[in-house]
């Protein structure tokens, strides 16, 4: 899928998830809530899903549930597990530990993105 096809939210969502810094994670939830729809949590998730190129320009494996845990991968657990564990993220019972958490602050929320017209 390529970008001009994705939705704006769905533009917002990744916008927003190339800000976390290698060796940090956050949750869908913390997403959802720094676009200010805090009741999107699952349409961050689908939003994720439709990543054009997982683990390349938009970080998704950065990404967990809010219970700690992993959540799903579009390239599947072993490598979203392979790729947080290169960048650092401390794991252990299959949770990531808490000093890997990144915390959205007011300045960094994601801009409003429009669909860029067909050319």
């Amino acid at each position: 899928m390529r970008q001009s096809k994705l939705s704006p939210f769905t533009l917002q969502v990744h916008q927003l998830i190339r800000q976390i810094p290698r060796g940090r994670v956050t949750t869908y939830a913390a997403v959802a809530l720094a676009l200010g729809r805090p009741h999107a949590v699952r349409a961050v998730g689908t939003a994720l899903g439709k990543n054009p190129n997982p683990g390349t320009d938009c970080p998704c494996h950065r990404v967990v549930l809010s219970d700690a845990t992993l959540g799903g991968y579009a390239l599947g657990l072993r490598r979203k597990i392979a790729l947080l564990r290169r960048e650092g993220v401390g794991m252990a019972a299959g949770r990531v530990e808490s000093k890997n958490w990144y915390h959205f602050s007011a300045k960094r929320k994601a801009q409003k993105v429009t669909r860029q017209p067909k050319t």
